[in-house]
């Protein structure tokens, strides 16, 4: 049974994975509509969306509505924004879903950014939170929940049920960029890249080191295509800002992939190819 403080009308405003991914799990749990900018992204969303909907056996793709108009958002409860790791796109977009949607509380799936900046971006402070899922989201199981001070009341229990029917873990995290995986991740992602530069060793070699000596499901090299060499170095640029550590920045192998088009498996190749 849903908790009565969970969202019941949710909104996710965005036609990536993580998007339509998120949008796939609240069908779990009913209605749910998603944003797509254009005519062309409402039908990859659509696309994306059913395919996220095989890999939940309770999701059910006649409960997502997509929509490239914001005025159908107007009776949400909850506005998910979940577009590109950038600053001022997230907050145009949350100020255009805090307009949209009067009632609803506001969220951003972000990973690297300040949650306090990108509320006062937007314009509605008291509204927003931080909806950190992982990728693949109907696998992990882990939201990391950024709550800044200030919030109007009762947010803070809508988005730990919410998480809760959603099948998922909430842990609150403070407002950092990063918050607590990406700011310990990072780091071991990267040093791994700078050990395959400096000894030569395959990528296979160094994941296969990791995987079978650790237990870890997934080497770092392997991880990193996955995540996108883009996206990673663009919240290593984020964390390096923020802390003026080098470590978080991305190290040169990973530039010069992506100065290639290289960007891992989106792309078809990275450190491995997958075509």
């Amino acid at each position: 049974m849903t908790d009565p403080d969970a969202y019941t009308e949710p909104a996710v405003a965005g036609s990536g994975t993580i998007a339509c991914a998120l949008a796939a799990s609240a069908s779990v749990l009913g209605p749910v509509r998603l944003l797509a900018r254009s005519d062309d992204s409402a039908r990859q969303a659509e696309e994306r969306a059913q395919a996220e909907c095989e890999k939940l056996e309770a999701a059910v793709p006649e409960r997502i509505r997509v929509t490239t108009d914001p005025g159908d958002l107007a009776p949400c409860d909850l506005a998910v924004e979940a577009v590109v790791e950038e600053i001022d796109a997230k907050g145009r977009l949350l100020g255009e879903l805090g307009e949209a949607c009067p009632r609803a509380d506001l969220a951003s799936t972000t990973s690297s950014l300040s949650v306090a900046e990108l509320a006062n971006r937007c314009g509605h402070p008291h509204r927003l939170f931080g909806l950190h899922v992982f990728n693949p989201v109907h696998r992990m199981e882990l939201v990391e929940l950024c709550l800044p001070g200030g919030l109007r009341q009762g947010v803070r229990e809508r988005a730990h049920a919410w998480c809760l029917a959603l099948g998922k873990t909430p842990i609150e995290v403070p407002d950092q960029p990063g918050f607590v995986v990406n700011r310990l991740l990072f780091p071991y992602l990267f040093d791994a890249v700078r050990l395959a530069e400096r000894t030569g060793m395959a990528s296979a070699e160094v994941d296969s080191c990791v995987e079978l000596g650790t237990g870890h499901p997934m080497g770092p090299l392997r991880l990193l295509d996955f995540i996108g060499l883009d996206v990673a170095a663009a919240i290593g640029e984020s964390l390096f800002a923020d802390t003026g550590e080098e470590r978080y920045r991305a190290p040169g192998l990973v530039e010069e992939l992506i100065g290639d088009g290289k960007v891992g498996r989106k792309s078809g190749t990275g450190f491995y190819e997958y075509r």
